[in-house]
């Protein structure tokens, strides 16, 4: 089962709360140990790694825009 949850202040530490739903699936106690695997989650981060992949001309990018732009100010003069 995967969790996603906080940590909380536990005077100068941090403690995460396993749900009771998890703790009983699993038959958790205080003597149990367990292995926990830590994954940040922040899609900025997966969005930028994706967009490495890419392979853009960004003068391309920029004509594109500017060609936009240009067509933009005819329709907005034509009126």
């Amino acid at each position: 089962m995967e969790i996603i949850t906080k940590p909380k202040q536990w005077g100068n530490s941090l403690g995460i709360i396993l749900p009771k739903e998890l703790v009983q699936k699993e038959k958790i106690s205080l003597e149990t140990e367990i292995v926990v695997h830590i994954k940040k989650e922040n899609p900025l981060q997966e969005v930028s790694g994706m967009l490495k992949k890419w392979k853009i001309d960004s003068q391309k990018i920029k004509d594109e825009l500017r060609k936009e732009e240009l067509l933009f100010e005819k329709r907005k003069w034509k009126k």
